[in-house]
């Protein structure tokens, strides 16, 4: 038997088992009429401990990481809580949170809901997950096809096929492109100008959305770039004097705003020439206005904005906010969690403001 193969049964089995142990105490979710489940692929915007499971130290899945999640468990999501599409998932009714595919106690049924392939630090670039050794978009892409190939042999190709139709897709990744790879290390700045890398990656993004629409994606969100030059990473690397100026670097952000730009022009193209006519919505999702509002204008009350509340804010992440990092008192009053990621406070700003997109994403 083929190795992939005897790793489907092998999952299948497990699925069986587990459920056969809870004895039907399983938590059960009601199949929304809207949508099926929420699918998630990209970046620690999105990844809720997929890393947990692989070779690599970019890992979130120890305190205070988790600190005001449920339980609060540190799960492998890069915050202080829950991600964006934890709430969207709420708000769809869907499940409470979107679990990591790779989490091996995952049954059939807590797959059909909904989970996410995504993998901190990944980026469209094939360069950018190799630095870190993290899940690549193209290796995300092979378990949602590894992912169908489960719910198959659970529920029949038919039933599969329109649990895969009728979800919701989230798509968010980048800026591991820019902050990571290209301005940080010299190898893709040696080969590309700046204007060629956003054509670089812009057309690696298109050619994945295509690839999740052949494989039946029919509602897909897509997060564009945040106003990096706000990160306070990128404003202690970047900065001429990072400890006494922590305003937004506008050069950094001028990059998100130009590709943003240059996403949206080439998602209403798919839009017009896919979807219109094969039936489904591909719509982009706008972080850029969250974070720029929250910081450089102040505009939803937070009292810290320069800084993240692990440690100093100027340069922890991952293993650098640790359990002997001082944390701030009250997460939500900071736009960050550590030098790079948000609060639960900042996704949940920025998962009302596009409540009606998603609305009419999954609407009939």
């Amino acid at each position: 038997m083929p190795i992939s193969h005897l790793k489907i049964t092998i999952y299948l089995a497990l699925d069986v088992y587990l459920i056969f142990m809870t004895n039907g105490q399983r938590h059960e979710y009601t199949q929304n009429p809207k949508v099926s489940a929420v699918l998630v692929f990209g970046d620690s915007t999105s990844d809720p401990g997929n890393n947990n499971f692989i070779m690599t130290g970019f890992k979130g899945n120890f305190p205070p990481y988790g600190r005001d999640f449920p339980n609060k468990t540190p799960t492998g999501r890069f915050t202080n809580g829950m991600l964006a599409t934890d709430l969207v998932a709420r708000y769809l009714g869907v499940k409470d949170n979107v679990p990591p595919y790779l989490d091996p106690s995952l049954t059939v049924h807590d797959l059909m809901t909904g989970v996410s392939f995504a993998s901190a630090a990944s980026g469209f670039d094939p360069l950018t997950p190799t630095i870190s050794n993290v899940i690549s978009l193209p290796r995300q892409l092979e378990y949602f096809r590894e992912y169908k190939t489960r719910l198959a042999g659970r529920f029949g190709k038919t039933r599969t096929m329109e649990i895969v139709n009728n979800a919701l897709y989230i798509v968010s990744a980048g800026t591991n492109d820019f902050v990571v790879n290209y301005f940080t290390l010299p190898t893709r700045r040696q080969q590309f100008s700046l204007p060629s890398y956003m054509d670089f990656i812009l057309n690696k993004q298109m050619d994945f959305l295509q690839s999740l629409w052949n494989e039946g994606a029919r509602k897909i969100a897509v997060v564009g770039l945040a106003p990096m030059g706000c990160l306070p990473i990128v404003i202690t690397l970047f900065s001429d004097n990072a400890l006494l100026n922590r305003g937004c670097i506008d050069f950094f952000s001028s990059v998100g705003r130009t590709y943003n730009s240059m996403l949206q022009t080439r998602l209403s193209l798919m839009q017009f020439e896919l979807a219109n006519q094969q039936g489904g919505r591909i719509t982009y999702l706008d972080s850029y206005s969250t974070l720029s509002e929250a910081v450089e204008s102040h505009k939803h009350g937070f009292k810290e904005v320069q800084r993240g509340c692990c440690g100093t804010g100027l340069l922890e992440t991952t293993v650098l906010c640790n359990t002997k990092s001082i944390t701030c008192a009250d997460a939500s009053k900071y736009v960050f969690w550590d030098s790079i990621h948000p609060t639960e406070a900042l996704y949940r700003i920025f998962f009302e403001s596009t409540r009606s997109v998603i609305d009419y994403m999954v609407k009939d």
